[in-house]
């Protein structure tokens, strides 16, 4: 069945492949950017500025909500703060977010509901169904859930190929500390790795250094012997 779908988007490129398979599907779409967890405001900006740039080029309509991270910090933030682990905090990120879309969609004749953060393997993906199911049913909405992570390297690639930026957190200060821990300990253990191979390749070269010596030492003696017989 084809509705009236308001598409919650949490950024450009995570939106490709969710909008071209709703809409190859036959809903009538229009993006929501609902994502006060963005810190600092200028990521938040620069998401929407990419998200918008595409849209009006693809002819869909994009309403942005207030953004309001002191909320965010109120509900989410208030989780990590209070020490709970991170499934509940990004339990209380998306039920935020995906209420804020789920009320507008309700308030302007909407009929479903959709998210992009079905498309990401870095989210919770059984965690964000619950919450958006749960904020559809409170708003008389149609969920319409897909999981979109099998397409997400097609959008990875579209989104290279457009020219698209593509951030590297998930979005609030928290993931973005995560992230970079996440980079630092990637990098340590390239690093390791390389200089266990170096180590390796070292050692390797130590021992051919040996033998090669062993080598020349034995033929040396040799010629001695030669030398002595002939006087």
């Amino acid at each position: 069945m084809t509705m009236k779908l308001l598409l919650h988007a949490c950024c450009g490129p995570c939106s490709l492949e969710p909008v071209r398979l709703l809409q190859e599907a036959g809903h009538d779409i229009a993006i929501c950017f609902a994502n006060s967890n963005i810190a600092p405001r200028t990521e938040y900006d620069r998401r929407l500025d990419v998200l918008r740039a595409w849209a009006a080029d693809e002819g869909i309509p994009v309403v942005d909500l207030p953004y309001d991270n002191a909320a965010w910090a109120a509900s989410a933030g208030a989780v990590e703060r209070g020490g709970g682990p991170r499934e509940d905090r990004c339990r209380a990120c998306y039920a935020l977010r995906l209420e804020e879309a789920a009320a507008y969609a309700a308030a302007h004749d909407y009929e479903a509901l959709s998210t992009t953060l079905a498309v990401s393997p870095y989210q919770l993906s059984n965690v964000c169904r619950e919450e958006l199911e749960a904020a559809a049913e409170r708003h008389g909405l149609a969920c319409v859930w897909e999981d979109f992570r099998p397409y997400y390297p097609t959008a990875t690639l579209r989104s290279r190929e457009l020219g698209m930026y593509r951030q590297n957190y998930c979005g609030c200060a928290y993931s973005m500390d995560e992230a970079r821990a996440e980079r630092a300990a990637r990098k340590a253990e390239k690093a390791a790795a390389a200089a266990v191979r170096e180590a390796e390749l070292e050692a390797a070269r130590a021992e051919r250094a040996a033998r090669q010596a062993a080598y020349d030492e034995k033929q040396r003696r040799k010629r001695e012997i030669r030398n002595s017989f002939r006087h």
